[in-house]
């Protein structure tokens, strides 16, 4: 079997966090919610059934949560800090595909979310 292109996804994380440029959004905050895909080359964690030979999902979610544990104004800023971190932590991480959301903007709009999607390749 050969495999062209394999992933790891974390689909629907979803954060509490303190992020915004106006005031009142670092003092009441807001749910986000983050869409992740990692293009990993699983093939030999197929082989050998061990999280050693992959990229571990739970290290994968702390680095997110780290980063968006620190307020920014801008999500651009934190899809920027998410994707820098994963790529250094990460070796065996190709590219990352990041859908990053916040729910309900204080933009005076019948919205249900407004974010940034980052697709990102270590070269």
């Amino acid at each position: 079997m050969k495999i062209n292109k394999s992933y790891i996804f974390l689909k629907g994380i979803r954060f509490y966090a303190y992020h915004g440029v106006a005031p009142q959004e670092n003092l009441i905050g807001n749910e986000y919610i983050i869409d992740l895909k990692l293009g990993v080359d699983i093939s030999k964690a197929m082989q050998t059934d061990e999280v050693t030979d992959t990229v571990n999902y739970a290290e994968v979610y702390n680095v997110i949560k780290t980063e968006m544990d620190i307020s920014s104004k801008l999500l651009e800023h934190i899809g920027k800090r998410i994707v820098k971190k994963l790529f250094k932590q990460f070796a065996t991480i190709e590219d990352i595909d990041l859908f990053l959301s916040k729910r309900n903007p204080p933009m005076g709009a019948d919205i249900e979310s407004a974010g940034i999607e980052l697709h990102c390749s270590r070269k």
